[in-house]
């Protein structure tokens, strides 16, 4: 059942439930037996993620602290000025992070936001990190311009499945995401395209959103998992929570079916123990969102995942800038 040679992208649904049925053993044994062929099994990639543009969306995403749509404790900010997101790379990169990721709450920006962040993004470059930027949705030009700027990495999550997806989102289509998505690979960029779980949606949408991931002409250089945190005022706030062990599952299945990606643990980690975490990464994740806010919601403080790697003997990835583009996943 291990992948050999090229890597699939004919995924049948079936298929990946099969996966999900498994006995736990053998699905985690064959995950792991995948990810040690493409990776060093001991080393995580490390992203730090800063808002940079916080509240007033105007999409509805259902889990989403920052829609306008729902009454949250998060308010409409203003674009953060370049120091004060530089100031942010400085420490990020001091704290062992290589990768640093630069979110907006927006629908899709304008050209004049894109201009603010050619140089923003050029700044961060400098100081010897990967970029990583989520806008929401772009244009073909845009994607090319920050490709020019320096963006390593554009980040735009399908969420979940198509059929499961106007039960979470209705003020943008799946096919406008997919739409992005080309527009980003068109462009040169490296594309980190995950979704979330735990939302409500079943063992089928789940298998639907990974082959759907797994599927794409390119498989994305980097998948985030998202384990739905539920913030009062939103849509989902009491959803009964995802049985561990399916996440793991889920983890599993992404590793296998996408054995060159970087599979990214995101939110949720701060709910999640260290035993949970440990299966995570023996499932094939090796890559993490470092400090201790993800955009506005909680993520480990810095020294809890320290003492975890320490426990575990993990190790942080150190990218090589020449091969990044061909490795990498955020």
């Amino acid at each position: 059942m291990i992948p050999h040679g090229n890597p699939r992208h004919d995924w049948q649904t079936g298929e990946i439930l099969a996966l999900f049925a498994l006995p736990f053993n053998d699905l985690l044994f064959t995950a792991q037996s995948v990810h040690r062929q493409y990776f060093d099994p001991n080393a995580v990639q490390i992203s730090t993620l800063l808002s940079i543009k916080t509240g007033g969306c105007p999409e509805d995403c259902a889990y989403c602290p920052q829609s306008a749509h729902f009454d949250t404790k998060v308010k409409a900010e203003k674009m953060l000025d370049k120091e004060t997101i530089l100031a942010e790379a400085r420490n990020a990169k001091a704290a062992g992070a290589s990768r640093f990721c630069m979110g907006a709450a927006w629908r899709s920006p304008k050209d004049r936001d894109i201009e603010k962040l050619s140089g923003i993004v050029a700044g961060v470059k400098a100081l010897g990190l990967e970029t990583c930027a989520t806008l929401g949705m772009l244009s073909g030009e845009q994607a090319q311009k920050l490709k020019s700027s320096g963006l390593d990495y554009y980040n735009h999550n399908l969420d979940t499945s198509e059929s499961f997806y106007g039960e979470i989102i209705t003020t943008r289509s799946y096919q406008d995401r997919l739409d992005t998505l080309e527009n980003v690979r068109a462009a040169g960029m490296s594309v980190c395209c995950g979704g979330i779980v735990g939302m409500g949606e079943s063992a089928q949408d789940r298998a639907e959103l990974l082959q759907t991931l797994a599927n794409l002409p390119e498989h994305p250089q980097s998948v985030p998992v998202n384990l739905l945190v539920q913030v009062e005022g939103t849509k989902l706030h009491g959803r009964a929570p995802l049985d561990a062990f399916d996440f793991v599952r889920t983890i599993a299945a992404a590793r296998i079916m996408m054995p060159r990606s970087f599979v990214r643990l995101s939110a949720g980690r701060e709910e999640m123990s260290g035993e949970m975490q440990a299966l995570c990464f023996f499932a094939g994740a090796n890559s993490i969102f470092y400090g201790e806010k993800l955009l506005t919601t909680a993520n480990p403080e810095r020294e809890r995942d320290e003492a975890l790697f320490e426990k575990l003997g993990l190790t942080k990835l150190i990218p090589q800038p020449e091969s990044s583009a061909e490795a990498c996943a955020a």
